[in-house]
């Protein structure tokens, strides 16, 4: 439920400050038509028609023993070219029109801010957009995945074409992660936006927040809910909507 005195705290808080870190997850970018993994419509709770489950598919090891069924599903399920940037994108890439740092730290891997106008994202899993070799490195973008026959191959080796997204079992790159701490950690406003704060190491970077305010939207609550100063249960379109309003 939004209340309007929390838009005009959230309208006063975004007006004021100076250095806004937006903190986004699968939320944000479900109005676009990418589903998220945990809600009774995501991904996790899908048929796939897969006998495997998406957890184990999205694996390094999965992908290093049975690439052409990753690839199977990777294509259908993780990869959604038309997709666009929606109001929520909008709205924070809008923050930097109005001369405000806005940094955006995303565990989203579909490059909808970049999109959507954002000059600052820091892409915790990757992004589908970058694709390389894993023979020789040679740079791919999505097109190369999405025609491929079966699995992607790189024209110069024949190597295995690697989306450059985080799967589970591989850790976060260093440089990114260390990125991210310096956006959160020189924030005075920290926006956290459809995210359910379970997926670690992600949700580790708000202990680094030291701002003054703490803004948490979701549908659903998170565990670090107690820590913010506004808490909103709702699609970020709405309150979007509301705070444009």
């Amino acid at each position: 439920m939004i209340r309007d005195e929390d838009i005009q705290k959230i309208k006063s808080i975004l007006f004021k400050s100076a250095n806004i870190c937006v903190f986004t997850g699968a939320g944000i970018s479900c109005p676009s038509g990418i589903p998220d993994f945990r809600s009774a419509e995501g991904l996790y709770n899908r048929e796939s028609g897969m006998k495997t489950p998406p957890e184990v598919i999205l694996s390094r090891s999965f992908f290093n023993n049975r690439p052409a069924e990753f690839f199977e599903f990777y294509r259908q399920a993780m990869v959604y070219p038309d997709a666009k940037p929606n109001r929520a994108h909008l709205f924070f890439a809008g923050l930097e029109k109005k001369g405000k740092r806005a940094p955006v730290v995303t565990q989203n891997i579909d490059g909808l801010h970049q999109a959507a106008g954002s000059s600052d994202v820091i892409e915790l899993h990757g992004s589908v957009h970058r694709n390389f070799c894993a023979v020789c490195g040679a740079f791919y973008d999505l097109s190369a995945v999405l025609s491929a026959a079966g699995m992607p191959r790189c024209g110069r080796d024949n190597g295995i074409i690697k989306p450059d997204v985080v799967l589970y079992e591989e850790p976060l790159d260093e440089g990114v992660t260390g990125r991210a701490v310096s956006a959160v950690a020189g924030a005075d406003t920290l926006f956290v936006v459809g995210t359910s704060l379970v997926v670690s190491p992600a949700n580790t970077l708000l202990r680094y927040f030291r701002g003054a305010n703490l803004i948490i939207v979701n549908k659903t609550p998170t565990h670090y809910d107690d820590m913010a100063d506004i808490v909103v249960y709702d699609d970020i379109i709405r309150v979007v909507e509301h705070l444009e309003a």
